[in-house]
């Protein structure tokens, strides 16, 4: 096979993918000509986060869901259980995502049928890399799918948390853990203000806060909406198994957050 010839104003450099659009044969253009689809106008799922505290994992995720410049859903869900002990959270192009956690529920449930027991936590998250490689060719194809995974180990009498990579590399973060657009942001709250011996409900504020903040910097992430009651979506994973927290809950922690945040800017005094 000959390699392609370039004018030097043509060359594309070392990037692979430069290379590729040169050719005609850059990942967009080839795949709305194969399907008549544009990755980027897919909706795509924004920021998810999660830390650990003393007794578990929480998990959060905001509720909005973009296609390109456009909000395409505000109410999405982002936050799942796995099992009874673990979730996932996702980010990246939501119809994938949801499809791909739906089969990883079916996946574990058949484990435990199969073999009379729980496939264990590295087990759990291993399978879910093994999803994310297979996902690789749409990837390539901008359909991006990148979760947090997260559970309570009863081997090690633990919470634990897993990031992920677009190719299935898994890495697990010993306390927090963020992707999505508004990563950046909400992954410096979370620094800011995480401690080892947190409480849940402290866990609670910090990613409650940690998502708003992100809202504020990032337009693809969506903020409490208190007109529509739409709050982030926040559950707890512990050795009690994996929990919902109801809007409520939420709704009482978010405007607890903004009391907070009017009282700073007026020196104490929300009222004035």
């Amino acid at each position: 096979m000959n390699l392609p010839l370039f004018r030097p104003e043509d060359d594309p450099g070392p990037s692979f993918l430069g290379l590729l659009g040169h050719l005609g044969l850059g990942p967009t253009e080839s795949f709305r000509g194969a399907a008549g689809v544009d990755p980027g106008l897919s909706p795509h799922a924004t920021t998810v986060v999660a830390v650990r505290h003393s007794e578990g994992v929480i998990m959060a995720g905001d509720r909005r869901a973009t296609s390109g410049n456009f909000i395409s859903h505000r109410s999405i869900e982002k936050v799942f259980p796995a099992d009874r002990h673990s979730g996932v959270a996702i980010s990246g192009t939501a119809g994938i995502a949801m499809e791909m956690v739906r089969l990883f529920q079916l996946q574990l449930e058949h484990y435990e049928k199969v073999e009379g027991k729980a496939l264990s936590l590295d087990g759990k998250a291993n399978q879910l890399s093994q999803m994310l490689r297979a996902n690789l060719p749409l990837a390539m194809q901008g359909l991006v799918v990148v979760p947090l995974f997260a559970g309570y180990d009863h081997r090690h009498d633990t919470g634990r948390l897993f990031q992920y990579d677009v190719t299935g590399g898994r890495y697990e973060e010993r306390d927090h853990a963020a992707t999505g657009s508004g990563m950046l942001h909400a992954s410096t709250v979370v620094k800011l203000r995480y401690r080892e011996d947190m409480t849940e409900d402290e866990a609670v504020d910090v990613v409650v806060e940690a998502l708003f903040q992100a809202a504020d910097e990032d337009s693809a992430t969506g903020g409490p909406d208190p007109i529509r009651g739409i709050y982030p979506v926040v559950a707890s994973i512990t050795a009690a198994g994996f929990e919902r927290f109801d809007d409520q809950r939420v709704a009482d922690r978010t405007t607890a957050l903004l009391d907070s945040l009017i009282g700073n800017q007026t020196g104490g005094h929300p009222s004035s």
